[in-house]
């Protein structure tokens, strides 16, 4: 019985069919908009929710958490935070060129602070959504389709009056594609649908003469032009924008950049990030004239001031700006949305050809609702008008009547045998009458009220206007010429309600050359602390407060700004570090840890000997291992250009104990765990080089490992305890490289 009920089937086209059900029903269903109304389903939904929940733009506001919990029951299963983020999107100003969503409370900021909890905010419809999006509904302007649990209906798509997908724009990641679309200026994307229906052969180029380009709210200046009918007619490629800026001058002759108008890549964390990227240039000395950075953004807009040093060159500041940071961007355009139920990649023109084929739609079934009741209410007046004329003889099938039924036979079928009359001739007459169902109906549903005069005349007088709205209808539907004057006219009455001017600049604009000024090389003081954090002050202030720097720092080292530092490490690695990677500044400021300017890893490596590479060509360096193996390495090999390079070969479980500047009359002498010293003449150490793994230096006993290597000469003393006991280096025997030493 079992194996009877059992389907076989190969399992890669069961994953391959079910991965395709997936990606199609997130491509359909979620992440790409409609051509028709430029929608996305959550969108759609949380508007047609607000509309059946009556949160009109006229009506108080409503908490954001009714609207997006009444949306996933009955529209949205899915999070409620993708709802509420959809909602807060369709509210902000700086990401819609048209918002759909009146919020109160917080909503989020250009600068990427997030909205409130959906608990805080309140939100209703704006009046440009009320118009331009739901009405109508009530027309079966559109088709509506069960929702996921077959409980309620949802409409397939909004009867839009507008092209939202160009005035909004859109942006989503759907499976293996994904939509971003910029949004445009009302007005120019309005007179665009107009030209279209007055020529729908027109090309790009004729179209782009009415929507020249993208109008973002953040407004900047889009700088390739030229590139844009390309764009526009394969719906694909990327957009130069760049932000506003303005130079105002200061008192002693400095001056300040200012940027007004931000890219529309920049919302959100873009802010900050360009701000660390200004610090960042002054910090890596890429210029040397910003003083001073400050975002004085408020409601009133984006302002964020750069100030300059005296004499410094704006032009050449704002050519670095647009240049290293992202105050010029590039804004990936491809057009994809669904159309005729599945994803497709449009220009300007076919999208707008959707959208005008989607009016007549709409429009074809809206006049044919509005034709059809004004059939019924035509119908309805002629029987009201006819029995006002005979209401003589209808007094007098009512009165002679038993039941309502009786006398709706009568009206509507000439049946009098059930009805008692005064005269023959009565009876007659009331077996002509054969009003239709409705208008029996009607006339029995009457108020004596309405057999007054004027009432009877203004009965007239409706009728009348019922048959010429019945005429004008007509006439809409069978002529596509004045069905299109109909649109026409609702789109110019929209486009001066809404429309707003254009933000954003359009023009062919030179890609900036920086002129980067050669950075001028002087002396300068590398301190590093305990915590390998490290800075740069110049020779002044480290000569005013030497002796603290000497006292608080592991390391003080003087070279030049342009130089490089070896770091050498327990590992026989060599790491370099460039100091202008490292940030000057004042006495005080803080440093940054030297790991995040180069290869070494505190965590995993000791730092034994660090030094500037400039000082080390022409000098020998010598290399001591814990297994005793000694080298020297010329200096200049250590001039390289790799972050990480290797400064010696070790052996297994070897790790480097001492690394040093060994001068030609120096001596070596090396202390071992077990406390032997051996002393022997530098000269005896073999030159080697650094990818070589040296020479044995000191026999060792077992389990003995060498611990110290001292350099000295003859000029200085040099002692050290052993046990408590003084032990004089320079005392100490020369022997001979490879022996044991003696025993302190």
């Amino acid at each position: 019985m079992i194996k009877e009920r059992l389907i076989e089937t190969e399992y890669s086209e069961v994953m391959q069919k079910s991965y395709i059900d997936y990606a199609m029903s997130v491509i359909i269903s979620r992440a790409l908009p409609d051509v028709r109304d430029g929608l996305k389903p959550v969108q759609r939904r949380i508007l047609y929710d607000m509309h059946e929940l009556g949160i009109k733009s006229d009506k108080p506001y409503r908490k954001s958490a009714r609207i997006v919990g009444d949306t996933m029951g009955k529209y949205h299963p899915h999070g409620d935070s993708s709802i509420y983020e959809a909602l807060v999107v369709m509210e902000q100003d700086f990401k819609k060129g048209l918002p759909l969503i009146d919020g109160h409370g917080n909503f989020g900021s250009i600068e990427g602070d997030g909205a409130a909890a959906m608990r805080y905010t309140e939100a209703r419809l704006q009046k440009v959504t009320e118009e331009a999006f739901l009405s109508d509904l009530d027309k079966d302007v559109v088709d509506f389709v069960p929702n996921y649990d077959e409980t309620e209906k949802e409409p397939e798509v909004l009867p839009v009056r507008v092209p939202n997908l160009l005035i909004n724009g859109a942006e989503g990641i759907a499976v293996g594609m994904a939509t971003s679309i910029p949004p445009h200026n009302t007005e120019e994307v309005i007179d665009g649908v107009i030209a279209y229906m007055k020529n729908p052969d027109m090309s790009t180029e004729q179209m782009m003469q009415y929507i020249p380009g993208p109008d973002f709210p953040t407004g900047g200046i889009i700088s390739n032009k030229d590139e844009l009918k390309a764009i526009y007619s394969t719906g694909q490629g990327k957009i130069k924008i760049r932000g506003k800026v303005e130079v105002e001058p200061l008192k002693n002759g400095k001056s300040q950049i200012v940027v007004t108008e931000i890219p529309y890549t920049m919302i959100g964390s873009g802010i900050g990030k360009f701000l660390n990227d200004v610090f960042a240039l002054v910090e890596s000395h890429k210029t040397n004239d910003i003083t001073d950075i400050s975002n004085q953004s408020s409601k009133e807009g984006i302002r964020i001031v750069i100030e300059l040093k005296k004499g410094a060159d704006a032009e050449n500041v704002c050519n670095l700006l647009y240049k290293k940071t992202k105050l010029e961007d590039t804004f990936g355009v491809n057009m994809l949305s669904v159309a005729d139920g599945r994803p497709e990649t449009m220009g300007l023109v076919p999208i707008i050809r959707h959208h005008v084929n989607f009016q007549f739609d709409v429009n074809t079934r809206k006049y044919t609702t509005l034709l059809r009741k004004e059939r019924d209410r035509k119908e309805i007046q002629e029987g009201m008008i006819k029995a006002c004329d005979v209401i003589d003889l209808i007094i007098e099938i009512l009165r002679g009547s038993k039941t309502r039924k009786e006398a709706k036979d009568c009206l509507v079928n000439g049946n009098t045998s059930e009805i008692r009359f005064k005269s023959e001739q009565s009876k007659k007459d009331a077996a002509k009458l054969l009003f239709t169902e409705r208008q029996a109906d009607a006339i029995l549903d009457m108020r004596l009220h309405q057999l007054i005069g004027l009432e009877i005349a203004a009965l007239r007088k409706e009728y009348e206007e019922t048959m010429k709205k019945i005429q004008e209808y007509s006439e809409l539907l069978e002529n596509r010429g004045k069905m299109a004057k109909v649109i026409i006219k609702e789109l110019q009455e929209f486009k001066k309600s809404y429309s707003a001017p254009r933000r954003t600049e359009i023009d062919n604009i030179a890609e900036v050359v920086i002129e980067e000024k050669p950075i001028e090389e002087e002396d300068v003081a590398v301190l590093l602390d305990k915590f390998a954090y490290g800075r740069v002050i110049d020779m002044a202030t480290y000569e005013r407060n030497q002796e603290a720097a000497l006292e608080e720092n592991k390391k003080v080292i003087l070279c030049k700004n342009l130089d490089k530092l070896a770091v050498f490490t327990n590992s026989g690695n060599m790491h370099t570090i460039k100091v202008l990677d490292l940030p000057m500044g004042k006495f005080r400021d803080k440093g940054q840890p030297i790991d995040n300017v180069s290869n070494f890893n505190t965590s995993k490596e000791d730092a034994l000997y660090i030094e500037p590479i400039s000082s080390l060509k022409g000098k020998k360096v010598l290399f001591a291992t814990k297994g005793g193996m000694i080298k020297i390495v010329d200096g200049s090999e250590f001039d390289v250009a790799k972050r990480t390079t290797a400064a010696t070969k070790l052996a297994d479980k070897d790790e480097v104990i001492f690394v040093g500047v060994i001068y030609p009359l120096d001596s070596v002498v090396m202390q071992t765990k077990d406390n032997f010293f051996l002393r022997i003449d530098g000269s005896t150490v073999p030159e080697k080089k650094k990818a070589a793994i040296g020479v044995r230096g000191i026999r060792l006993a077992k389990n003995d490992e060498l611990t110290a290597v001292y350099l000295i000469n003859e000029e200085n003393e040099r002692t050290v305890k052993v046990k408590g006991k003084p032990v004089v280096l320079n005392r100490l025997r020369i022997a001979n490289r490879d022996t044991k030493g003696v025993k302190k």
